[in-house]
């Protein structure tokens, strides 16, 4: 570990960037539900045709893979029967009887509908992570990982930004 004694905040802040600046979400070879949307009008739209569509924190979020602040996601609270649509282009991608409580702050989801998604490798902040998007508009949605309740071992942590909230 390095101590800010011995380097300054402005060094750490520069090497941290540098490294930052060399990791990317990598591409991974398209999921079998992504190549079934390869066709979809929404993945034609311009940069701008999303920012007049959504919201800006959701334009972050789904466009440049942005993360909402933990807690600040009005469907942490949600417990109707429903299902969670991608907030970009209404894809169904969870079940309410799939979400659960993960104490993490973020929507969470035991299952996916697998086909709606697809998965890339996620090796920014220096670590390595799996990150899933809606197969139909490709917008970022959060990231899987193997520490979810029974049967699956999944949590599906995702923006609530992201998704809109469809009542049975």
């Amino acid at each position: 570990m390095i101590s800010t004694s011995n380097v300054s905040r402005r060094a750490l802040l520069m090497a941290a960037t540098a490294v930052l600046a060399g990791c990317s979400v990598a591409a991974q070879p398209a999921r079998p539900g992504e190549a079934a949307f390869d066709g979809s009008p929404w993945r034609r739209l311009s940069e701008a045709e999303w920012r007049t569509r959504l919201s800006e924190p959701a334009y972050r979020v789904l466009r440049q893979h942005g993360t909402e602040r933990a807690g600040t996601s009005q469907l942490n609270d949600e417990h109707r029967r429903g299902t969670f649509v991608c907030a970009g282009c209404g894809l169904e991608l969870f079940r309410s009887e799939w979400k659960y409580e993960s104490g993490t702050g973020w929507p969470s989801f035991s299952r996916v509908i697998a086909a709606h998604i697809g998965t890339r490798v996620d090796r920014s902040f220096l670590m390595e992570r799996t990150e899933y998007h809606c197969a139909r508009c490709l917008g970022h949605q959060g990231h899987v990982f193997p520490d979810g309740p029974a049967p699956t071992g999944l949590r599906y942590c995702n923006n609530g930004v992201a998704l809109r909230f469809v009542p049975a």
